[in-house]
């Protein structure tokens, strides 16, 4: 088996397995959901070679583990991700969970909602 240089670019399939973008009905790669983030992302800039084939360097993959985070992990907004990602702090992947703080709070509080009003509905019947 051939073992890349860490430094080596990455093709889209092995960017997908290291962000864990998996389909877990099929058991396939969801590598839509890169291409969809590089329109969606100025940051997000891959090399295409021959054929237009993807490959991404070690900073494009950070940008893209951030992305993950801020969308699927944090449940922020695609806009509310340009805005982190256009401002002018640099986020570490570390740093993030201490800015999301306040809105943790907010989504707890909410489903602590959500979970009373179950816990009523089913005591009605």
């Amino acid at each position: 088996m051939i073992h890349k240089n860490n430094d080596a670019y990455k093709s889209i399939g092995e960017v997908a397995k290291i962000l864990d973008l998996v389909n877990k009905k099929k058991g396939t790669l969801n590598t839509h959901t890169i291409r969809f983030w590089e329109k969606e992302f100025k940051q997000i800039k891959p090399k295409i070679l021959n054929g237009n084939r993807r490959y991404y360097n070690n900073d494009t993959i950070e940008v893209l583990k951030k992305v993950k985070y801020l969308l699927k992990d944090q449940g922020m907004t695609i806009i509310g991700v340009k805005k982190v990602l256009n401002s002018d702090k640099s986020l570490k992947l570390d740093e993030l969970p201490n800015n999301s703080i306040n809105a943790d709070y907010r989504i707890k509080n909410k489903l602590k909602k959500i979970s009373e009003l179950i816990k009523k509905i089913k005591s009605l019947k």
